[in-house]
Parts: structure tokens; C-alpha cells; sequence
């Protein structure tokens, strides 16, 4: 695990927007497309607002979220809300978006339809993701009823997702999936998320599910 500290947020924002802008374009140099795969939740909108101006061929790219509320994607709480209308706006408007969520009742009814259409986009070449003071990853959750599947290193692409205090389902991409990234960076905000991601250090995946990928991963942090 490598670990970057920024003084400020508004800096981090900026200079891993333009990390992983380099990143994109450094893979373009000898690929026909890219994987792009970010997070949901708060974190990551103001990096997605400086990311979407990047100077990059966007029309090669193609961005996947990596996990899913179950919800419909004009839901408040749907991560590809989030992500059509603080990331794939601007330059970023030309990439493709692949889909985490379908019209059904539970993600187990649409897993089957939902994978084929990422495992050709993989190994994935950047992957942004972010932690919960839980030390959750994804929708990879302490407790989480497909946990243990979703670690497994012979998991399927996604796994449905349950956990306690939890108000939707979710969908995620298992953790091989997200630990095979090309390039593979979380971005962690205040004390509270530093100590947790302490402490993960020292615990398994099944307690700490981002334990499952740091030994990869970039750790990016401001208070």
C-alpha cells in the first residue's frame, strides 16, 4: 500500500483528478479502449468535477461504477445519477457508461444479464474507490450476507449484496475484480476514515473488507 496525504481536499481533488486523467491517457497510448470504475457516495464528486475537463479521447473510454444501490438511475441515492451528472459531463460526456442496475426487483434476477457486458471491459485500467469508516470498499460490507462469496478469489464478476442498517440492496464487483485493476486508488477524507484504515491494516477481509485490496492499492487522504 502506498499512501499520499494532501493538505487540503480541494488539492487532493485536483491532483488525483489529474492522476488518473494520466493514467487513462497513458493506457489509450497502447489500447483501443479503457475501464474507468469509480465510487458512489460523497467523496468523489468534486475529483468527478475536475476529472470530466480533462483533456482525454473520452469517446474510448468506459466507465463503470463500482458498486450499485438498487434503485432506479433517477433514484436520488443511485450512484450512476451521481456519476451522468458530475462525471460524464464536459469532455467526459463523449465516454460510455456500463450498466450496474436493471429494472427488477433484486439484483440476483439481473446478475446473469448485467455481467456479460463488463467482463470483456476487463481487467479494469483505473478503478477509484472509496472506504466507509466501517472499513467497507464497494459494496463489499463487515457482515454483508454475500461476503464471503464476494472475497472468494473464484467469484463471479458480481455479487448481490445485503447488510444490516443497509436501506437498499446493492451490487457489487468482487474484490478479485477490483484488486486486479491495472491501477487501483482510494481516496479517504477526515481522522475518522485514517484510523479506520489503521486498523484494517490489521484485520482480515472478512472484518475489514478493504483489506482484500490494499496491498495494491494507492491510499489518498486529506483531513
Amino acid at each position: 500500500m502506498n499512501f499520499v496525504e494532501y493538505p487540503d481536499r480541494d488539492m487532493l481533488a485536483i491532483d488525483l483528478a489529474n492522476k488518473l486523467a494520466g493514467e487513462l491517457a497513458s493506457i489509450l497510448h497502447h489500447e483501443d479502449r479503457v475501464t474507468l470504475v469509480v465510487p458512489g457516495g460523497t467523496t468523489p464528486g468534486p475529483i468527478f468535477d475536475d476529472l470530466c475537463a480533462a483533456d482525454l479521447d473520452w469517446g474510448r473510454v468506459d466507465v463503470m461504477l463500482s458498486d450499485e444501490r438498487w434503485v432506479p438511475e433517477d433514484h436520488p441515492r443511485s450512484n450512476t445519477k451521481l456519476v451522468r451528472e458530475r462525471l460524464l459531463t464536459d469532455h467526459a460526456s463523449a465516454a460510455s457508461m456500463v450498466p450496474l442496475y436493471a429494472d427488477a426487483d433484486a439484483p440476483e434476477d439481473m446478475v446473469a444479464k448485467l455481467a456479460p457486458a463488463i467482463e470483456p471491459k476487463l481487467p479494469i485500467s483505473v478503478a477509484l474507490l472509496g472506504m466507509g469508516a466501517d472499513m467497507h470498499t464497494a459494496s463489499l460490507f463487515p457482515r454483508g450476507d454475500n461476503l464471503r462469496l464476494a472475497l472468494d478469489a473464484h467469484a463471479p464478476v458480481l455479487v448481490p449484496m445485503r447488510a444490516e442498517g443497509l436501506e437498499e440492496q446493492r451490487i457489487s464487483l468482487s474484490a478479485h475484480v477490483l484488486r486486479d485493476a491495472i491501477n487501483l486508488h482510494i481516496v479517504i477524507m477526515g481522522e475518522d476514515k485514517k484510523e479506520a484504515l489503521e486498523r484494517a491494516r490489521h484485520l482480515t477481509a472478512e472484518e475489514a473488507p478493504v483489506r482484500a485490496i490494499l496491498d495494491n492499492a494507492t491510499v489518498h487522504w486529506a483531513p
